[in-house]
């Protein structure tokens, strides 16, 4: 009643006492662990901070080339973001650039080579599991377990396979370099 006749209805009658946390200020990029969770400040605002914003960042496409400026709205912008960071226009003016001092041929050579790394190193690593993974037996469409014997030699396939794509890495480093079978004799 006292409060409502000195006009603070809102307020407590009682006294109170409690515990009233400590108050830190963080500046723009400070990163912090509260709760058992990472945050950071960007642009003002406190977000949650995790291993992967980097590679978010990379994923997403955004709205304006961060090479021109201009707006990202063709349908090809985004398969030429992932591949060149620019807009489709970018990358027709770098490679018109590139035909007219002559460079051009390396830059596609270069390209398609890192393409084939990139193959060979997932055709490698697809090998190595399928090697080392146990085929002795699988379970048939009818849900019937089958055991099978004999199979491949792991050790002579493994060799085998590693001679291979020892050949493979040359021919693209000497497609790369732009050597052909005229240039060894």
């Amino acid at each position: 009643m006292r409060n409502l006749i000195k006009g603070k209805s809102g307020e407590s009658a009682e006294t109170q006492v409690g515990y009233t946390s400590k108050k830190v200020s963080y500046k723009e990029g400070d990163i912090w662990e509260e709760n058992g969770k990472k945050w950071i400040i960007k642009d003002g605002i406190k977000q949650t901070y995790t291993k992967l914003d980097k590679i978010k960042k990379e994923a997403i496409l955004p709205l304006f080339c961060p090479n021109c400026g201009s707006l990202m709205k063709n349908t090809h912008d985004s398969k030429m973001y992932k591949l060149h960071k620019k807009c489709l226009d970018c990358v027709i003016k770098l490679e018109t650039k590139l035909k007219i001092n002559g460079e051009f041929e390396e830059y596609e050579r270069n390209i398609v080579a890192n393409n084939a790394e990139s193959y060979l190193d997932n055709l490698e690593q697809y090998l190595l599991e399928a090697i080392n993974e146990s085929n002795t037996q699988y379970v048939s469409e009818k849900g019937e377990i089958e055991r099978w014997k004999g199979g491949v030699n792991k050790n002579e396939f493994f060799e085998q396979m590693k001679t291979n794509f020892i050949d493979f890495r040359k021919q693209v480093d000497d497609y790369k370099q732009n050597k052909t079978d005229d240039d060894k004799t």
